[in-house]
């Protein structure tokens, strides 16, 4: 991308990902839902870097050196001494449904916005174009640090970047849904384009479809929203309308973790490009029908598709 490409970060928590191959086997790799979200936007050629806190150990080595292997840019991460990263397990049924399980309570990520220097972080991250992050970032932090974020997205919009922000909601993560539907709807006067999935927008706040969820994210004040439906594709909402956006090709998952990530990953990248938005949910689909045909959160480099993002009668790529 030229020098006048719009600069990315995405914010949260990276983890240790084990996932059991059988009874007794099991790989070791690394996720996280915003982590996840950075490493396609990066190998979709978006210039991303990513903001959260690891430790000194050999796995947060491991972890960064991934990162910067990828092409995500590391300047923001910080290290605390003595410190682990969180660690989850996947399990995945015969239709690739996934169960989760977490370690992650002392997770340095945490402390991202209450570190001794969290106000210049706050200072750096209000000055990139686009921003991206989810409810399970929000989750992380108290609320001091849940402020320092806030306060680092309005000094952002101010100067006109934008904030992406899936509400991927994860009850274990918040004391009680009235709490994260508080804080969550907080955000979204601050967000501009919304990449939630409907199951979890109808657990917090009782959606009745896609076309209604879309609607209410809209009048709350965000500009565009791609409302994800797993297997039915996805619903816009935006300048161009509302409609429908199916599925252009079923697969049979293998592995469906990522799927939302990479679906983010995708539709951000297309928007970036100028792409609109109905060619930009069907790369987003493309993307993301291709990750759960893998195991694992962040699929082969050799096995991302590509997403043909030249639109039908224009010049747009």
């Amino acid at each position: 991308m030229d020098q006048a490409a719009p600069k990315v970060v995405s914010i949260g928590e990276g983890m240790i990902e084990i996932r059991m191959l059988d009874r007794d086997r099991a790989s070791i790799g690394f996720g996280g839902d915003t982590m996840n979200v950075a490493i396609y936007l990066a190998r979709l050629g978006v210039g991303v870097d990513y903001a959260t806190a690891l430790g000194d150990d050999a796995y947060s080595d491991a972890m960064l050196d991934l990162l910067k292997d990828e092409g995500v840019g590391t300047g923001l991460v910080r290290r605390l001494p003595g410190r682990l990263p969180g660690l989850y397990t996947i399990r995945t049924d015969e239709k690739g449904e996934r169960t989760f399980h977490y370690w992650r309570d002392r997770s340095p990520a945490r402390e991202l916005f209450d570190l001794p220097d969290a106000d210049r972080l706050a200072g750096d991250i209000s000055g990139f174009d686009l921003i991206y992050f989810s409810g399970i970032t929000l989750s992380l932090y108290g609320e001091a640090g849940r402020q320092r974020l806030l306060s680092a997205l309005d000094a952002a919009r101010a100067r006109g970047a934008r904030v992406a922000f899936d509400s991927n909601y994860r009850p274990r993560n918040w004391p009680d849904v009235t709490k994260a539907r508080a804080v969550i709807g907080e955000m979204l006067g601050r967000t501009d384009i919304a990449l939630p999935t409907l199951d979890d927008e109808q657990a917090l706040f009782g959606d009745a479809d896609a076309a209604a969820c879309a609607r209410r994210l809209r009048a709350a004040g965000v500009a565009e929203v791609a409302v994800k439906l797993g297997a039915e594709g996805a619903w816009a909402d935006g300048p161009d309308g509302a409609f429908p956006v199916p599925i252009a090709r079923r697969v049979t998952p293998v592995d469906t973790t990522a799927a939302g990530d990479s679906f983010n990953a995708g539709y951000l990248q297309a928007r970036l490009a100028g792409v609109s938005q109905d060619h930009a949910v069907r790369a987003a689909e493309a993307l993301a029908a291709e990750v759960i045909r893998h195991r694992g959160a962040v699929i082969p480099r050799d096995a991302m598709p590509d997403l043909g993002r030249r639109e039908p009668g224009t010049d747009k790529t």
